[in-house]
């Protein structure tokens, strides 16, 4: 399809697509975002962060918030708001159920397995809220953006799933900046990697790019909840090995990602067959 005579340079830029552009704006974000957390600093410090719920929204939500406003501000540029959160131009199969109950089940025992009385009901409601920002953004950015950009360049779903769960992972490697040990910051990356083709899978089979967004916010929340305040008990032993099963679920069913996406699609128009 043709680009309107009328499209801006930045709009043509953008619709091309393709992998580089993809990191291109994963980049672009991660920086603009620690460069906002930095100046959000001095406000941070003046915040009496004594209650771990306060401490949470602003030292650890406030952020991400703003991030989510970036992103949005971008996909307004661009024209895509609406056809990020359009229906999906192609199907899922039954098989992707299987990646949305696996990640769902084990938020239900997370949250089932959290010592309430211990955490408390606004620190409970603030990782909700913040998690959520979370979910937001980088599902924004991973399974709305990237994802865009790689099928407008037409590649195969099965290096839309991988690149997009590749750069999803990646983001958190940022986090040996903070102190995070290279052994942990290694097994986050092939855990996030692994939810990040849950999350694709997710975005598959729903349709839509709300329901990968409210997974990830409730995951957050629920493992934050969780790691923090378990309650004893065996469903906290069960909830404790979700990291794992999901690491095996999103590799597995990794083999099964099949299809394509024709391009350029300047919009989520058009039902392709299912894969």
């Amino acid at each position: 399809m043709a680009e309107p005579q009328n499209t801006s340079g930045w709009k043509r830029f953008w619709e091309r697509g393709g992998w580089w552009r993809s990191l291109l704006v994963v980049v672009g974000y991660y920086v603009l975002w620690q460069l906002l957390s930095l100046a959000l600093g001095p406000i941070i410090a003046a915040v009496d962060t004594s209650n771990e719920a306060v401490a949470v929204l602003v030292s650890y939500g406030l952020p991400i918030a703003l991030g989510c406003v970036i992103l949005v501000v971008f996909a307004l540029t661009t024209g895509w708001l609406r056809e990020l959160f359009g229906k999906q131009p192609i199907r899922g199969r039954g098989w992707m159920w299987i990646a949305v109950v696996v990640t769902v089940l084990f938020n239900v025992l997370h949250f089932a397995g959290i010592d309430y009385a211990q955490a408390g009901g606004g620190l409970v409601a603030a990782w909700v809220v913040s998690s959520l920002f979370v979910g937001f953004a980088e599902e924004f950015l991973t399974r709305g953006l990237v994802v865009n950009l790689m099928r407008k360049a037409g590649y195969r779903e099965i290096v839309v799933a991988v690149v997009s769960a590749a750069l999803f992972a990646a983001l958190h490697a940022g986090n040996l900046l903070s102190g995070q040990s290279v052994l942990a910051t290694g097994f986050q990356l092939l855990y996030t990697f692994a939810f990040g083709i849950c999350m694709y899978l997710a975005l598959r089979v729903t349709g839509n790019l709300i329901w990968p967004i409210l997974i990830h916010g409730t995951t957050d929340s629920a493992t934050f909840l969780f790691t923090g305040n378990p309650a004893p008990g065996a469903i906290s032993a069960l909830a404790a090995q979700g990291n794992i099963v999901v690491i095996l679920t999103g590799l597995i069913l990794l083999i099964f990602i099949r299809g394509r996406v024709d391009a350029p699609t300047p919009a989520f128009a058009d039902t392709q067959k299912p894969a």
